[in-house]
């Protein structure tokens, strides 16, 4: 679920498969809105993943999940040295001690403190996760496959059917569309069934105390000191990812306590097994960020042949009946439902794949998690929840992923030839595909600044 802070968060379900996700340009810019630390993050500027890929595995058998590598972050932020980390650790007690007097003026009592902090321990094995660098992402075309399934299509179908007075009484009272809010449950935990089990207290009382993002973290750990003194929710309650988020939409402590409600009255706040309140909070989370009811989060379109792919840019909205005379039509053929509709145009996978026009209702689900690829599941999703068919244009699926190396090289090679302009990282987001752009545009091919492997093969001028 959206979070605070600049977009850096973690999630289970849907945030491992994000890990592997789309560094083949498809990527963009972060939301502007709220953001919380997530696997997308790393994705499209250079934020932290919840993908474990290089960091040892715990001996086979034993079950205890792998320790910390004792390396140095891949950030090379100093905070994230080996040294840095240790002398941190080493320093924990203190750090969390220290942290007392912030919690009184929340009102937490000095007994609840006592209570929640003792027995906390740094898990430096999210050092590792928070810095980790996936060596391989996969192609959205195999993102959407993953997650919009023939089963978790039918689990989210009955997941309306038994909650329906709740997604009805949520649906009235927020505005939001109920496919969209089980789109989101479904894809942010498969149903509840893979939240993480990490202490969110613990996992964010570390990253407080050790490691780049100490300042944001302590917010979340003092948040979740609040949570549990209130009595929302019970300790073994808020369990989740390494970074924080836990429930079957994956709040942050910060993000609970904005968009909580306790919708059946019972005087707590249970986003995590009271469906009345997860689906009521959620729907509030989407509310406060500006959902428009009855508005689409955007359409599958059709671009015409020779089209300026320079116009595929969140930053170029025009409305639909603009974007009409430039000759986009609706795949399968329907009519727009509103032709004043403001939407931008977007191509994640390049002029050999299909479009979409976002609309407002996209970026709202954008603030949610910050990544295009996330938002265009979600509301796919609902719509086939909602009984929509899948895509009519066929995906480029015979592109091969760039490897980090590849990708690297990449933005180095369009450095050369003056079309890169930032510091060469292997992580493509809009700089990158700003800069593909100008070199696609230079050699007379569709500029739509997908990191295709013959783009790559252009660059090293073969």
């Amino acid at each position: 679920m959206r979070r605070t802070g600049t977009s850096m968060a973690n999630r289970t379900g849907a945030l491992v498969l994000a890990a592997a996700l789309l560094l083949s340009g498809e990527a963009c810019a972060q939301s502007s809105g709220g953001g919380f630390p997530n696997l997308f993050g790393n994705l499209f500027s250079g934020k932290p993943t919840d993908t474990s890929a290089q960091a040892p595995s715990a001996p086979a058998g034993t079950g205890a999940p792998p320790p910390w590598s004792g390396e140095d972050g891949a950030s090379g932020h100093p905070l994230m040295t080996a040294s840095a980390i240790r002398e941190a650790a080493a320093n924990f007690d203190n750090c969390v001690a220290a942290m007392w007097p912030d919690a009184a003026r929340r009102n937490i009592s000095q007994a609840s403190f006592q209570r929640f902090t003792a027995g906390l321990e740094p898990d430096l094995r999210i050092m590792d996760l928070m810095d980790s660098q996936p060596e391989f992402t996969k192609a959205i075309w195999d993102y959407l496959d993953i997650l919009v399934n023939d089963n978790r299509l039918a689990k989210g179908r009955e997941i309306l059917a038994k909650y329906k007075p709740q997604f009805d009484a949520a649906e009235k009272a927020y505005g939001v569309d109920r496919y969209i809010v089980a789109s989101i449950w479904g894809i942010e935990s498969n149903y509840s069934t893979q939240m993480g089990d990490r202490s969110v207290l613990n996992s964010t009382a570390t990253l407080a105390c050790i490691g780049r993002r100490q300042n944001y973290f302590r917010d979340e750990f003092l948040s979740a000191l609040e949570i549990l003194h209130r009595g929302d929710l019970r300790p073994e309650q808020l369990r989740g990812s390494w970074a924080g988020a836990f429930g079957p939409t994956q709040f942050m402590p910060t993000a609970f306590k904005r968009y909580a409600v306790d919708a059946d009255g019972d005087g707590r706040r249970d986003v995590v097994d009271n469906p009345a309140d997860l689906i009521a909070s959620t729907a509030n989370n989407l509310r406060k960020d500006g959902w428009q009811t009855g508005q689409s989060w955007g359409f599958e379109v059709v671009m015409p042949q020779n089209f300026n792919y320079m116009l595929a840019d969140r930053a170029k909205a025009m409305t639909v009946a603009q974007w009409e005379h430039l000759g986009l039509k609706r795949a399968g053929g329907k009519p727009f439902p509103n032709p004043a509709d403001k939407a931008y145009l977007l191509a994640p996978a390049g002029a050999e794949g299909p479009g979409f026009l976002m609309l407002q209702n996209f970026r709202v689900i954008m603030k949610y998690n910050p990544a295009e690829a996330y938002a265009l599941a979600i509301g796919h999703f609902a719509d086939r929840l909602r009984g929509g068919a899948p895509f009519v244009q066929p995906w480029p699926r015979q592109e091969r992923v760039l490897s980090r190396a590849e990708r690297l090289e990449l933005q180095q090679l369009l450095a050369q030839r003056g079309f890169y302009r930032g510091t060469p990282d292997g992580q493509l987001g809009g700089q990158t595909r700003e800069a593909l752009r100008g070199f696609q545009a230079s050699i007379g091919t569709p500029a739509d600044g997908f990191a295709s492997s013959d783009v790559l093969e252009r660059l090293r001028g073969r």
